[in-house]
């Protein structure tokens, strides 16, 4: 089951790949959509080149894209970031990636996340695991916040919000090991998949920044919610990953962190 699927998305996230690599380093044309949200000639050629390739496989299905928006209707629907990281990817700051999730239902069922620049594949799909260039992947056991490492990220408008992560970043880099902020939402849930980071959360996602993800997590033994431990509402923009074992400790975090929004 799914085998196809990821077939797909494994074909499209590779060449996308090398379309990007093609770019690193030679951007002409970079413009912000808003404030802090560049795009560039890469991610729309990217794009471009997944959406040739899902078709070919897939003509039925239909797409959710960073770049192009919706098209179509169908149960089945593509999830599509094609350079999730464009602000590093700017500034040759080498931490960025393609990543594209299958939503069934509106449910991440399928997820390829591809790293060109450390050439890392990481995919999974629903009831049949999630790997690494082939080999099994496995969350951390970590099981205290004091020994854990830990990664989030900012949301675009963190300048116009009150409830812009800035202090659960500061309660939790007092409570861990530290927490890292890298900029692509895509590969810190890969690294939450693969072991490498304990936990993560972030609060202004779009659903093709985390689809993929969160197969990859689930599918290695984590754990996926919204910030108190309800289902994920992927519609929210809020997401908490974990190992599982932190799940509660970072959630009663966030919750407490939260309540300070909250005007008396």
């Amino acid at each position: 089951m799914w085998q196809e699927q990821l077939t797909a998305a494994t074909a499209a996230a590779l060449a996308a790949g090398a379309v990007l690599r093609q770019h690193w380093g030679r951007l002409n044309n970079i413009t912000e959509k808003s404030p802090g949200n560049l795009v560039s000639e890469a991610d729309t050629l990217a794009e471009q080149t997944i959406l040739k390739i899902l078709s070919e496989y897939f003509p039925e299905y239909a797409v959710l894209a960073e770049e192009s928006g919706q098209r179509g209707t169908s149960q089945y629907t593509w999830a599509i970031d094609p350079l999730d990281g464009t602000t590093n990817f700017a500034h040759s700051y080498p931490f960025y990636a393609v990543s594209i999730g299958l939503l069934v239902a509106g449910v991440p069922t399928v997820g390829v996340i591809y790293d060109p620049a450390r050439d890392e594949l990481f995919s999974g799909a629903t009831g049949r695991g999630a790997w690494l260039n082939g080999s099994p992947l496995k969350v951390s056991t970590c099981s205290t916040l004091a020994q854990s490492l830990l990664v989030t990220g900012f949301a675009y408008d963190r300048r116009q919000v009150l409830d812009n992560n800035y202090r659960e970043f500061c309660r939790l880099t007092h409570l861990t090991q530290g927490v890292r902020r890298d900029g692509a939402a895509a590969l810190d849930l890969a690294y939450i998949a693969s072991g490498r980071l304990d936990g993560y959360w972030e609060r202004g996602l779009s659903v093709w920044d985390v689809a993929a993800g969160v197969v990859l997590v689930q599918e290695a033994g984590g754990r996926v919610t919204a910030y108190d431990g309800s289902p994920l509402d992927l519609a929210s923009g809020r997401v908490l990953a974990t190992n599982g074992l932190l799940h509660r400790p970072v959630s009663t975090v966030l919750l407490e962190v939260q309540g300070q929004y909250i005007a008396p």
